[in-house]
């Protein structure tokens, strides 16, 4: 059968095409093949291509691409299913590997849940406000920061009420996020004791908004902890229904020992004819 064996599977709603790198390489997919393949009505439908090449015994490259087909340097989501699926093609330990990818070395490991793993992420920098964007209706404060990419953090009155298409897209663009932009984060607290905290993101290279963002859930955490004095680890809901999970340790501007917990399942799997 000729076309290409691919993975489809989904972080907390965020999903993904997955390719094994022993097969294909990142130079076989430019940017309209990628754009076609992730199209959700004449291809696969994804927010982003995987590809997962073996690089020695416990490290795997994770190169990722948006749906657009431009290239980013991380995506925590798609780090949680790179995990799961290297460990199911025997890529990688499933106790324990490293990912490689452009925003630095990545350590992970699976869960005992089959659909579940955590990746435990580089230093990252605090978020910090944003006092040169203001404020709209309902919106209580915005940080900007970087967690493998950038992104602003907005805390709202509830997520549940933000147009995150119409405010989000002039926020992506926003001079300060630096030339290539950033993904905006809407996160609200639902006021049970408890409860998990809420996140709605526009993401870029999607231009839209997706159902979860796994280094932005990892961005928000970080502002409340430092900003907020919210105790972590912190567990939030992403918008496609799943929990992910941060823990970390606040030193002065930097958070140290960051860890990243969510789903990573896979969907199913196919060849593509594109």
């Amino acid at each position: 059968m000729k076309g290409t064996v691919f993975y489809k599977m989904t972080g907390s709603g965020n999903d993904f095409v997955l390719l094994d790198g022993r097969n294909t390489t990142p130079e076989q997919w430019p940017g309209p093949r990628i754009a076609a393949l992730c199209d959700r009505r004449d291809g696969i439908g994804a927010d982003g291509l995987v590809i997962l090449t073996p690089d020695d015994g416990e490290a795997v490259r994770m190169t990722f691409f948006n749906s657009d087909g431009s290239r980013a340097a991380m995506c925590g989501n798609a780090a949680l299913c790179s995990t799961r699926l290297a460990a199911h093609l025997e890529l990688g330990p499933c106790a324990g590997m490293r990912l490689l990818t452009d925003a630095g070395v990545v350590e992970t490991r699976c869960l005992e849940d089959p659909a579940r793993a955590e990746i435990h992420l580089p230093d990252v920098p605090i978020p910090k406000p944003a006092p040169q964007i203001r404020p709209g209706d309902g919106e209580r404060a915005i940080w900007l920061g970087t967690v493998g990419v950038p992104h602003l953090v907005l805390l709202v009155d509830d997520v549940a009420t933000v147009d995150v298409v119409e405010r989000g897209r002039p926020l992506r663009f926003d001079p300060s996020a630096g030339p290539d932009g950033a993904n905006v984060n809407f996160i609200s607290n639902p006021q049970k004791g408890g409860a998990p905290w809420l996140i709605r993101t526009f993401e870029r290279g999607v231009e839209g908004e997706t159902l979860a963002c796994g280094t932005g859930t990892v961005a928000a955490a970080l502002a409340l902890a430092a900003h907020c004095g919210t105790d972590l680890p912190l567990e939030f809901r992403s918008w496609g229904g799943q929990m992910l999970l941060v823990r970390a340790t606040i030193q002065g501007d930097i958070a140290t020992d960051v860890w990243l917990g969510g789903q990573g399942r896979l969907v199913f799997r196919g060849v593509w004819e594109g």
